[in-house]
């Protein structure tokens, strides 16, 4: 029987790059306790049940992040260059991933919006006070590092601001998931001011981008954060 034709694989056989050389990583294990610690009871459980919950009750169900099995997927990856899809050769079949799968697997949103790269947002005094509230400047995205030292000061802080926390807790540590020190999109994160915006953001769309801009990132020669928890 003949093997069906596919594209061909980005790397040769045996071929592939370390993964010590080409995938960083970090978890949010320390960001977590810190989150925990500084909310709530009920607002915990809020954080939890709300859209963006689920990188909470991954990181509780303890599904780490599988370094192995990402670089099976970019070791074995098709040269196929269509958006918002990974296609790998598992044996003699080709597998594909896409934003289809990965909204079934994490139920985030995953809708199409025009301004995803840099939403609009306007620069108000509440933003200002919240950045000065933060200890991070207007113009800069704050970093996890940045978010863990708040928590450990937030108490006197309203619901509403503490759940802003927690929200930018969740966009640096697991959706953006740079290293500790790294500030994140200010355009994004300004988005907290407005809650229901930020909670009905497409950040499935935007988490998803990141991982295809890795399976891009990897293929050069220089090393690649590969940042999902």
């Amino acid at each position: 029987m003949e093997m069906p034709e596919f594209p061909r694989r980005i790397y040769t056989l045996r071929e592939e790059p370390p993964a010590l050389h080409s995938i960083s990583y970090h978890t949010c294990w320390t960001l977590h306790a810190a989150l925990k610690k500084a909310l709530h009871d009920d607002e915990y459980e809020e954080l939890k049940e709300s859209k963006l919950g689920v990188f909470i009750k991954f990181q509780e169900l303890g599904f780490d992040w599988a370094s192995r099995l990402f670089h099976y997927m970019l070791g074995f990856q098709l040269d196929i260059k269509k958006k918002y899809e990974l296609w790998s050769l598992v044996g003699p079949e080709p597998v594909r991933f896409s934003l289809l799968e990965f909204e079934n697997l994490t139920g985030l949103n995953c809708e199409y919006i025009e301004d995803l790269e840099r939403p609009h947002s306007v620069v108000t005094k509440e933003l200002t006070s919240f950045g000065e509230m933060l200890g991070v400047h207007v113009e800069a995205g704050p970093s996890t590092r940045e978010i863990i030292a708040t928590l450990e000061r937030c108490e006197g802080w309203s619901r509403d601001d503490r759940k802003r926390l927690a929200y930018l807790a969740i966009f640096t540590g697991y959706i953006e998931g740079r290293k500790y020190s790294t500030p994140t999109w200010v355009s994004r994160a300004r988005l907290v001011m407005e809650l229901e915006r930020f909670e009905n953001y497409p950040w499935g769309r935007v988490t998803f981008k990141y991982t295809e801009h890795t399976s891009v990132e990897i293929c050069k020669p220089t090393d690649v954060l590969a940042a999902i928890a």
